[in-house]
């Protein structure tokens, strides 16, 4: 078990690295001088921008641009903004908490709603409740992020008052009022896909011979829910995986729509500005977050599945 972890370990780092290097790359390749980006529309000489070029270490080689920034991350220091002259670690750090809290509200609705709606749906296949919920699902996977956002900010808070159509609040109770309607919106496609999962893996054990058998034996009906439940946990915890890493995407844009103060909107200020350090502190930042999910949600499910257990402790 402990080699298993370790070589997922390995495998997310060597992941990492990979990424940051390929961000390092688009960023530099993209069109735009960052020289020209800082002085804006203000004249320059010649000798002010090759002033600006040196400063910023922007006429070294790309490789040794690399080098620079990624023994700076292993010392702790991300750098310092090309656009605001601030630390990176600390403008994170300043909306850090607001994109973790939103991101976790989002997975809780997510599976809460998600998968209780799944099993209701498999154990009343073909009926009422199964064809509602289904279809609820294909609705909620269909609609884009960012135009369920802007429905839910229109009839939830502008029509009906429900919630707060801007600002982060004061508080962690007025904070999690602010983004509960942004969490919503978030978590509805999320929702949608553990909903589908989930029903799927719990109809295909509904049809597995020890079901019928435990049945015949006269178990409880909580034993053999909780038989079934245990199998379908594996597909069930992947699809909760996927609905985590999925929510960086949709952070950006539900951060943008609502005019959250998160990592979502410093990403596509930093892009825009072409701002290298934080976008690829940033980048780094959220596939570090992403890995980390992936390698949880893999030992859970070798926890879960006694199969795959055995398997990893006899590596």
């Amino acid at each position: 078990m402990a080699r298993h972890v370790a070589g997922r370990l390995a495998a997310t780092l060597g992941l990492l690295l990979v990424i940051s290097v390929i961000v390092f790359a688009l960023v530099h390749l993209a069109p735009g001088d960052l020289a020209r980006t800082l002085v804006g529309t203000r004249k320059a000489t010649p000798e002010a921008i090759a002033a600006i070029r040196a400063a910023y270490h922007l006429d070294d080689p790309l490789p040794v641009q690399y080098g620079r920034w990624l023994a700076g991350v292993l010392r702790g220091d991300l750098g310092t903004s090309v656009r605001t002259g601030s630390p990176v670690a600390t403008m994170i750090g300043e909306r850090l908490g607001y994109t973790s809290l939103l991101g976790g509200l989002a997975a809780a609705l997510a599976v809460v709603v998600g998968v209780p709606l799944g099993v209701l749906a498999a154990r009343t296949r073909g009926r009422v409740w199964d064809r509602l919920v289904v279809g609820g699902a294909v609705v909620g996977v269909s609609a884009p992020t960012f135009a369920v956002s802007l429905l839910l900010l229109y009839v939830l808070a502008l029509r009906l008052g429900w919630f707060p159509v801007y600002g982060t609040g004061e508080g962690f109770a007025d904070v999690v009022r602010h983004l509960m309607l942004p969490a919503i919106a978030l978590a509805t496609g999320l929702a949608a896909v553990v909903v589908k999962v989930t029903r799927a893996a719990v109809a295909r054990e509904l049809e597995e011979d020890y079901v019928t058998f435990a049945r015949a034996r006269g178990l409880a009906p909580l034993r053999v829910a909780r038989l079934y439940l245990t199998n379908a946990a594996g597909p069930v915890l992947a699809a909760v995986g996927l609905t985590l890493t999925a929510l960086v995407g949709g952070t950006v844009l539900v951060e943008v729509t609502f005019a959250l103060p998160g990592l979502g909107s410093l990403l596509v200020d930093s892009i825009t500005f072409k701002d290298v350090p934080v976008v690829q502190s940033v980048t780094l930042l959220v596939a570090a977050a992403v890995a980390l999910v992936a390698l949880a949600v893999d030992l859970l499910h070798v926890l879960a599945d006694p199969r795959l257990r055995r398997r990893a402790v006899a590596r």
